[in-house]
């Protein structure tokens, strides 16, 4: 555990994010709201680079952390992002208006993910970050990988819940879920999934493009 305690420093301490991330991320921390941590966004940002993302939807805002990483990977990308916390979407629209993104590659929705998510378009999707309620999780996936094109990205970050999840003993409803999640998609025929371990955890997963 000291081990993975070490690394986890040095990969939050070797991660640079751009100023405007940093900027996003004070004023997030300051509302409350909990972003996803350098190492994290690195992460996606990465895959949104290398998955050339158009089209990117998340689930929680972050107040802007999260997709700023993102649009920092894919800087030609639409992102359409969902929160129930009005307050998180509008520190959110100042951050990207910071980081100088056009207000034409931002969609903001204020609402629950599990009454908006089944109203968007199926198969539209490049990307879906799903970073909201815990207790929903399962459910937010099932949407996104419905709404993800063939070969298209699902990416659960916090999905270790603190070490939880490796614990057997805890049973708790949000362990719980987590713990199912991995397990069902790393056997599913349907996608394929990589679970990374730097930071809060970050769960992958990719839909199987038979056309290929």
């Amino acid at each position: 555990m000291a081990g993975h305690d070490a690394s986890d420093r040095f990969a939050r301490e070797a991660t640079v994010e751009p100023d405007a991330i940093a900027r996003a991320r004070t004023h997030a921390l300051e509302l409350g709201a909990d972003p996803v941590s350098p190492p994290i966004g690195a992460q996606l940002a990465l895959l949104a680079q290398v998955s050339r993302a158009l089209n990117v939807v998340e689930i929680g805002t972050g107040a802007g952390v999260s997709g700023l990483w993102l649009m920092h990977g894919a800087p030609r990308a639409i992102l359409t992002t969902i929160d129930k916390e009005p307050e998180h979407l509008q520190a959110a629209r100042r951050a990207f208006s910071d980081a100088r993104i056009a207000p034409a590659r931002a969609r903001f929705i204020t609402g629950r993910a599990s009454d908006v998510l089944p109203r968007m378009n199926e198969a539209s999707y490049d990307i879906v970050l799903v970073d909201a309620d815990a207790d929903g999780v399962i459910e937010y996936v099932e949407h996104g990988l419905r709404l993800v094109r063939p070969g298209g990205l699902v990416l659960v970050p916090r999905i270790l819940a603190g070490g939880a999840v490796a614990d057997p003993v805890r049973r708790d409803p949000v362990t719980t879920a987590y713990r199912s999640l991995i397990q069902e998609t790393q056997s599913s025929p349907a996608v394929i999934g990589a679970l990374s371990i730097v930071g809060e955890g970050l769960l992958q997963l990719t839909t199987i493009d038979e056309t290929h």
